[in-house]
């Protein structure tokens, strides 16, 4: 058995990259299949209002990990040149309070194009990077000496190269980033450990291009793959974005699903795809949500692997385990794909699950908003660590041990974006609060407002900033949302005297 000291838990923190919250089974996707998430929700708590400080990767990853807004750690974009050195992360506070440190995956706090990334202290003890850079990243190596591929830079273009869009059958499981971050996990539970551990574990999918094994697709029929949330009224409703939000230029037709229609190979030659950045002019929606789908069941079978190794070393019980994502994907609702500055429930609303035997009551779901900023305070305070001044995260440790309402957490979550992708000729500016209720979307450069009812319009397709008959409760709702998006702000270096 591997032991840990002075009682302390340890904690694996599991992020996937831009899954949605309705992607697991046991929270009612009943398309999907998730064994192992099943299992940690039922052994855990699942958070079912959980949401992302912002739609994009880095700035949403910034915040969570130091358990701030955006407008307080000031790191707004993809592709930053660097993180700023006031910011402390959790790896580096657990670190220096006793804790073994460990990153798999992404990072991704800064730039990570073409070189490896600049992050100043992170406290990482040990480390296995596979994203985006072409060199020194761990997965290259693991597929040249475990794998016997001679370039692995050449797998993702040939692939693109041999498919006609950006989704279909992809790497078999052997060779995925999947299967190496759960052997690198694997490896490092089973260290011999004297003091308690940290894991953050960072699976790089289902980020696009959608390209699962075969072996996982084959199980998700795309004619039974349900159709995205679409209505014709979405194309006039998006006309007023399209000179300032070039992510969605245009409105796709997600409703056909016609496998020869999909087939026009010299339309998308290589050189003409602008991956990560803009989605297919044309796709067909319910062959990408059985992609989307079949990664996710992929990510959920590596992820069993890394849980049975918990299991296996006598662990599980005294491990913190978190399963999350960064923010979601549009995945066609309202004719869109990927993400950008929207704040659709598919794009910000994220799954959150929290399994700790020692401390929470197994399979229990809580309708508390939260926000991912939460998470880091809740960490600390399970390990014992005093939680920063100048973290905005509120911890969630009181209403998992049952002392506070399991239900109520926040009256309400704000999201942002701030000028968050490169590339675009404009840079959009938006923000969100939701009250569990009424979501508030303001889209700065374009000059538009929308409010979503989501108790009658679940679906978002009616906003009542047009309505005729709400002014006295769109003048609320834009009050409220002013001082929530102000409150994001911190108040900035201690003060230590009068004047």
């Amino acid at each position: 058995m591997i032991n840990t000291k002075n009682g302390r838990p340890n904690v694996l923190w599991v992020t996937s990259d831009q899954q949605r919250y309705d992607t697991v089974h046991a929270h009612g996707c009943e398309v999907i299949n998730t064994p192992n998430l099943d299992k940690l929700a039922r052994e855990g708590v699942s958070f079912m209002n959980a949401y992302t400080q912002c739609p994009i990767c880095t700035p949403s990853r910034a915040s969570f990990m130091t358990g701030r807004y955006p407008a307080s750690h000031h790191v707004h974009r993809n592709g930053n040149d660097h993180f700023p050195p006031t910011e402390k992360i959790i790896s580096r506070i657990l670190k220096d309070n006793g804790y073994f440190t460990g990153i798999i995956g992404k990072h991704h706090l800064s730039r990570s194009e073409e070189r490896i990334e600049l992050i100043p202290e992170d406290g990482y003890m040990y480390s296995a990077l596979g994203d985006c850079w072409p060199i020194g990243r761990d997965y290259d190596d693991w597929l040249k000496e475990e794998k016997g591929i001679e370039d692995p830079l050449k797998l993702y273009p040939d692939l693109l190269q041999s498919s006609p869009r950006d989704y279909g059958p992809g790497l078999p499981l052997e060779n995925q980033q999947a299967t190496w971050w759960a052997e690198r996990a694997i490896q490092f539970i089973e260290r011999d450990h004297d003091s308690p551990w940290f894991l953050n574990l960072n699976a790089v999918d289902p980020h696009p291009p959608f390209f699962p094994p075969k072996e996982f697709l084959d199980k998700y029929d795309p004619a039974k793959m349900p159709l995205p949330l679409y209505r014709e009224s979405d194309v006039a409703r998006q006309e007023g974005f399209w000179e300032i939000d070039q992510q969605w230029k245009k409105i796709y037709d997600v409703r056909h699903y016609d496998p020869a229609e999909d087939i026009d190979q010299s339309a998308f030659a290589l050189e003409d795809r602008n991956l990560f950045d803009f989605p297919p002019d044309v796709y067909n929606a319910r062959m990408i949500r059985a992609c989307y789908y079949a990664m996710i069941e992929m990510i959920d079978d590596r992820l069993g692997m890394v849980l049975n190794a918990l299991e296996r070393t006598g662990q599980i019980d005294n491990t913190v385990v978190i399963f999350t994502s960064d923010h979601g994907e549009m995945l066609g609702d309202h004719g869109m794909l990927y993400k950008g500055c929207r704040f659709f429930e598919g794009l910000v609303h994220v799954p959150l699950i929290i399994r700790w035997p020692a401390e929470i009551s197994p399979d229990t779901r809580s309708k508390a908003l939260v926000e991912l900023v939460d998470i880091m305070p809740t960490l600390l305070e399970a390990t014992g660590v005093k939680v920063p001044e100048n973290v905005q995260g509120k911890s969630l440790l009181s209403l998992l041990s049952g002392k506070t309402d399991l239900n109520y957490h926040k009256d309400y979550v704000v999201s942002e974006f701030n000028g968050a992708l490169a590339g675009m000729p404009f840079q959009s500016h938006g923000s969100m609060v939701f009250d569990g209720r009424y979501k508030t979307c303001v889209y700065h450069d374009a000059g538009k407002v929308e409010i979503f009812d989501l108790e009658k319009d679940p679906g978002e397709f009616v906003s009542l900033w047009d309505a005729p008959d709400s002014e006295s409760e769109k003048l609320r709702l834009i009050h409220r949302h002013l001082n929530a998006i102000m409150g994001t702000s911190d108040a900035g270096i201690e003060r230590t005297g009068m004047y």
